[in-house]
C-alpha cells in the first residue's frame, strides 16, 4: 500500500506544510531504547494491569486505531508515521526476564498488544514477541494476547504447552467479515480468513481462543456481527466480545479522512450513527463509557450480538490466565505498593528514550 507523509497536528510538535505535495511514507525501522518493558494500567474499564509492547507503532495501519496518539509521545506523527515509521525494542526480553525476577513480582497475567499488534509484520523478522513469550514461559507467568495477527499461529507449540497449566490464551480482533471493506480500514492487516485460519490452528493445539468484535463501526460492520460469530464459533473460539469505536485525539482525524475516501457515498451517515452511540460527539473518553456506546441503535446491535452469541454457545469473555503464587522474599513489596519493579512503567510516566536510530 503506498501512502502519502501525512500526520494530524500534533499538541508536542510543530507541523509541517509540502510546497509540492508529500513524499511518500516508507517503512522505517528504528531502535526504541527504553528502559522499561512492563506497563501498569489503572484503568477500571479494563481487566488487567499489566502490558508488555515490544513494538512501537503498527504495520496494520488500522484507521481507528486508539494507539496512534501515543507515536507522538516520542515526537513522531499519529498519521503516516504510526504506519511506517516503527520502533522496536531489542532489549524486551532481557527487561521482561528482569521484572519477573524481582523479587517485587507477583505473577499476574500480562496482556500483550495492550497498544500495538506484537504480531505485525516486524515480528517476522525480529522474533521479540516469541522471546518475551519464552520469558513468561519460563518463569510460568499467564500470559493474554489479542491480535489481528494470522503470525500468532507460528507460535502454536509454545501457547499450547504455556495452556496446559492455564497460563496462555488469545483473542483475535475481527471487526470485518468483508475482505473488501476490511482491507480499506485495516490496510496492512491480515484479511478475515486468514485470522479465522489461525484461531482454528491455535484452538486445535489445545490454546483457548475467542473473538473481540472491536471496534464496532456503526453503519459500517455491524451487519458482519452474526458472519462473524457464526466463523468464530466453527474456528474453535469459546468466547466472543463486542467494544464500539473509539476515537481519541488525533485518531478521529484520521478515522475521518480514510472512511471518506473508502467511502464516499455514506461517510457522513457512519459518522453520524458514531455520534448518537457517543451522545452526540465522536467520542466519549469518560472511564465507563469508554467501551460502550448509547441510544437506540446501539442498543439494537448489542442486541443482535447477544442474541448470537448466546444461541451459539459463547462466553461474555474468557476467565483470565492464573499462575500459582510467588514465594515473598523478605522485605519484597507488591506491586500494588509504591516499589516497581525493574522494567516496569508506572502509570502516567514515559520510558525514559536515549533517542533513536535507524535499525
Amino acid at each position: 500500500m503506498k501512502l502519502a507523509t501525512a500526520n494530524p497536528p500534533s499538541p508536542w510538535r510543530g507541523h509541517t506544510e509540502w510546497e509540492e505535495g508529500p513524499p511518500p511514507a516508507e517503512p522505517q525501522v528504528f531502535v526504541d531504547h527504553s528502559t522499561s518493558i512492563l506497563s501498569r494500567n489503572d484503568s477500571p474499564d479494563l481487566p488487567f494491569r499489566w502490558s508488555c509492547n515490544p513494538y512501537r507503532g503498527c504495520f496494520h495501519g488500522c484507521a481507528y486505531c486508539y494507539a496512534r496518539p501515543s507515536h507522538e509521545y516520542v515526537g513522531l506523527g499519529a498519521g503516516s508515521d504510526f504506519e511506517r515509521k516503527l520502533l522496536v525494542k531489542p532489549e524486551a526480553a532481557r527487561l521482561l526476564a528482569a521484572a519477573l525476577r524481582s523479587p517485587r513480582w507477583e505473577p499476574e497475567v500480562i496482556l500483550f498488544s495492550g497498544n500495538t499488534d506484537c504480531y505485525q509484520p516486524l515480528e517476522l523478522r525480529y522474533r521479540l514477541t516469541r522471546a518475551c513469550l519464552e520469558v513468561c514461559a519460563e518463569a510460568r507467568n499467564p500470559v493474554s494476547i489479542i491480535t489481528k495477527a494470522a503470525l500468532v499461529a507460528r507460535d502454536a507449540d509454545l501457547l499450547a504447552a504455556m495452556a496446559a497449566w492455564d497460563g496462555a490464551h488469545v483473542t483475535f480482533s475481527i471487526p470485518f467479515f468483508d475482505p473488501v471493506a476490511c482491507r480499506l480500514v485495516e490496510p496492512g492487516a491480515p484479511p478475515p480468513a486468514r485470522r479465522f485460519a489461525a484461531m482454528a490452528c491455535l484452538s486445535a493445539a489445545g490454546v483457548p481462543v475467542g473473538v473481540n468484535i472491536g471496534p464496532m463501526i456503526p453503519g459500517l460492520t455491524d451487519r458482519d456481527i452474526p458472519a462473524i460469530l457464526k466463523a468464530a464459533r466453527a474456528a474453535g473460539a469459546t468466547w466472543a466480545h463486542l467494544m464500539p469505536v473509539r476515537l481519541p485525539g488525533a485518531v478521529e482525524e484520521v478515522f475521518r479522512a480514510r472512511i471518506a475516501e473508502a467511502f464516499p457515498d455514506r461517510a457522513e451517515a457512519i459518522l453520524a450513527k458514531v455520534r448518537r452511540m457517543r451522545g452526540g460527539q465522536l467520542n466519549d473518553s469518560r472511564f465507563g463509557e469508554r467501551f460502550r456506546g448509547q441510544g437506540q441503535e446501539w442498543e439494537a446491535t448489542r442486541a443482535l450480538f447477544t442474541v448470537w452469541r448466546s444461541r451459539l454457545g459463547f462466553r461474555e469473555r474468557p476467565g483470565l490466565p492464573v499462575a500459582p503464587p510467588k514465594p515473598r522474599a523478605p522485605g519484597g513489596r507488591s506491586p500494588r505498593g509504591r516499589a516497581e519493579p525493574p522494567g516496569v512503567t508506572a502509570p502516567g510516566q514515559l520510558p525514559l528514550f536515549s533517542g533513536l536510530r535507524s535499525g
